[in-house]
């Protein structure tokens, strides 16, 4: 028997390698074409490291020279928006010459005196109270000064930073102008009289709240462009060192003394917080007993009602004389 053979083998194989050729055929055009996006995206590349390279370059140089200038000449700025206050207490032998001294030291920094209160306490020493208002720039210089004035007995200081407070009103001024100004605009353009006189009253209220706003920028403003220092010379001196603790005779006659003077102060001051009620209590018997009294109708005396007299003891028996009996003879 004879074997037939396929024909239908040759026309696959032949499909086959004409797909086999096209789908080389578009490799080779997608890598190509790949190949040059790549060197396109390549090349760009570089060229966008060579302008950063170049721009870090200049930058360096800049950062270099910036820092070549910052090391000749340092600068160590304070912060802007800070609010610094202090407090010292200090004695001294002399209240008004050191008074004269911190007075020369705030202005000699460019500051003011603010406020000033003398007074004695009750042993007759000197004390005054003065605020000072000098710059930020110098105030350590001038706290540093005024504490080496006498003996520094107390200091406190204190600084608040009020950077966001001075931001967000700088802010509300910005955006209430704007509004003031569109209010006025639509004034312009309003042809009814209600139209004018309902923006006549919302412009006041903006401008009010704009003033305001104003105002508390420029105390902002101040607080932070002056510090305020506050300073307490006195002349109390220190307490004497007792040495012995225990009480003498001159310490007990004194104790004594002070508690009997303080004694007859309290009955003074008792004595006077009465007399006013005994004078009147006194006059009021007065006008009692010689005005009131006199007057009054008297009630009339009940005669006495005869009391019987109780009977006498009745009259005794007197005895009778004995007679002599006649036997009976007298002792001669």
């Amino acid at each position: 028997m004879r074997t037939r053979r396929s024909v239908r083998p040759v026309p696959a194989l032949a499909g086959l390698l004409l797909a086999a050729a096209l789908a080389l055929t578009g490799c080779g055009g997608a890598d190509d074409s790949a190949g040059s996006g790549a060197d396109k995206a390549v090349s760009d590349a570089a060229g966008g490291q060579g302008a950063a390279g170049a721009g870090s370059g200049r930058g360096a140089e800049g950062a270099g020279g910036a820092k070549g200038s910052g090391a000749t000449a340092p600068a160590a700025l304070a912060p802007e928006h800070v609010i610094r206050t202090a407090s010292l207490t200090v004695r001294v032998a002399e209240v008004p010459k050191a008074l004269a001294e911190a007075r020369t030291a705030a202005e000699d920094a460019g500051g003011h005196v603010g406020r000033e209160t003398t007074g004695r306490d009750e042993e007759g020493h000197e004390r005054t109270e003065v605020v000072l208002r000098v710059p930020g720039g110098s105030y350590d210089e001038v706290l540093a000064a005024l504490s080496g004035t006498g003996e520094l007995l107390e200091r406190s200081t204190k600084a608040e930073d009020v950077t966001d407070q001075v931001v967000d009103v700088e802010s509300r001024i910005a955006s209430q102008r704007a509004s003031v100004a569109r209010v006025r605009e639509l004034m312009e353009r309003a042809e009814r009289l209600t139209d004018v006189v309902t923006l006549e009253g919302e412009l006041s209220s903006r401008q009010a709240e704009l003033e305001s706003l104003l105002a508390r920028q420029a105390s902002l403003e101040d607080r932070t462009a002056l510090a305020t220092i506050t300073l307490t010379l006195t002349e109390t001196p220190p307490p004497a060192d007792g040495g012995d603790d225990d009480p003498g005779f001159t310490d007990a006659l004194a104790g004594g003394w002070h508690a009997f003077v303080t004694m007859l102060r309290w009955l003074a001051v008792v004595l006077g917080a009465v007399l006013p009620f005994a004078a009147v209590a006194v006059l009021l018997v007065l006008g009692w007993t010689r005005l009131v009294r006199p007057r009054l109708p008297r009630r009339p005396v009940p005669a006495p009602v005869p009391v019987p007299s109780a009977p006498g003891p009745l009259p005794s028996a007197r005895p009778a004389p004995q007679t002599a009996r006649p036997d009976e003879h007298p002792e001669g």
